[in-house]
């Protein structure tokens, strides 16, 4: 490629804050919707398309239906920052499926494309890095904005984010959108450069808590026998009909309370005469992100798309105690992002931890905001 600027661009981030801050003399800000999809910085040469994931992994044979929309809609030498997202309709509103959006990323070419055709991802662009021969990311974010604006990306396939100056406004939508699969409101300083792979920016996410039933755990990768250690905690909820789902892991904890975990927990390892909701004849059932939608239970595994070949092996535990753990929205059925410990609920029958807890945002049409967008109608 001959563009100003050449892949790997690492894309800026984002540090976490309580709230949406207000517009001051001191700090100017642009306010956006957050998006619960793949962060992609797009490069296009003339006919030549690279899409990068957050690490600067090319990802375009994934979304061969984005190469040619950005061939369609995007000018003909660009760099661009934006979000791989992917729409459904649900209960008469889109929303966004991350789960759905996960499957694109396979080894087989054709499984790639019969999803391309059957479920088709749209890119949101918030930002532009480069433009014909010039290099923008050091300009201010106003300036970027305005580049942005001339584009009109309008869809169907490729949009410009929805964005605005007012903070009651951008709070409003962090009520709202959550109703669509969108997970926050991001906040950037306007008088700002683009700083690749620095937290720069500020985002907002939802904060909420659960009581969870532990159901086993997985080792981290630094334990040995002569000092076993927890990685993560593998927990879950009863659906309606009495079955314990898997909802998703608690991690995050230091090295010597990884070991005192162990070390509490490994009486209550399942015995192999013992039966449990996530072990079967065949052992312990498929990972969450191998299996096909409407499969009807999920239950931890032994692999993982996103790292081949890692042990995603674990201990079960008899379903006895129960934790409390926050999280920040679910997707689904499971939390969307690793939750954290807050602390045990001894007073809590585990029979008692149900989805019905679970706070249920007020629904949000996705076509709202994606006008025309595949699966928005």
């Amino acid at each position: 490629m001959t563009l100003p600027i050449g892949p790997p661009v690492l894309p800026m981030l984002a540090r976490p804050v309580a709230v949406v801050p207000d517009q001051s003399a001191v700090a100017a800000w642009n306010y956006e919707p957050k998006w619960d999809g793949f962060r992609a910085i797009v490069y296009r040469d003339d006919d030549d398309v690279r899409i990068d994931s957050r690490t600067g992994r090319p990802m375009q044979r994934y979304f061969p239906e984005l190469v040619q929309a950005v061939r369609t809609a995007l000018p003909p030498q660009c760099v661009i920052d934006g979000e791989i997202v992917l729409a459904r309709p649900g209960q008469g509103r889109a929303r966004l499926d991350f789960e759905l959006l996960s499957q694109r990323i396979h080894p087989a070419a054709s499984r790639v494309r019969m999803l391309a055709d059957a479920v088709p991802a749209s890119l949101v662009v918030f930002d532009v890095l480069a433009l014909g021969d010039d290099d923008l990311t050091g300009r201010p974010l106003t300036e970027r904005l305005a580049a942005l604006d001339a584009l009109g990306l309008a869809g169907p396939q490729i949009f410009a984010t929805p964005r605005t100056a007012d903070a009651d406004l951008a709070r409003r939508w962090f009520e709202e959108f959550e109703g669509a699969g969108l997970d926050g409101v991001v906040v950037k300083p306007l008088a700002d450069p683009y700083q690749p792979g620095k937290r720069a920016m500020l985002k907002v996410k939802h904060a909420r808590t659960a009581d969870v039933v532990l159901a086993g755990f997985r080792e981290h990768k630094t334990s040995t026998p002569q000092r076993p250690l927890v990685g993560s905690l593998l927990l879950g909820l009863y659906d309606d009909a009495g079955v314990l789902q898997f909802v998703g892991v608690a991690a995050s904890f230091p090295t010597a309370r990884r070991a005192a975990l162990h070390a509490e927990l490994a009486p209550l390892a399942v015995a192999p005469e013992e039966d449990h909701p996530w072990v079967g004849a065949a052992g312990p059932g498929p990972h969450r992100d191998e299996q096909e939608p409407g499969a009807g239970e999920r239950r931890p595994g032994m692999q993982s798309r996103w790292s081949a070949g890692k042990d995603l092996s674990f201990t079960p535990l008899r379903a006895e105690r129960v934790l409390e753990v926050g999280y920040d929205h679910m997707e689904g059925t499971r939390f969307r992002h690793t939750s954290q410990f807050v602390r045990w609920r001894p007073d809590r029958d585990p029979d008692g931890c149900t989805y019905a807890q679970l706070e249920e945002p007020v629904g949000y049409d996705l076509a709202t905001l994606l006008p025309g967008a595949p699966g928005t109608a």
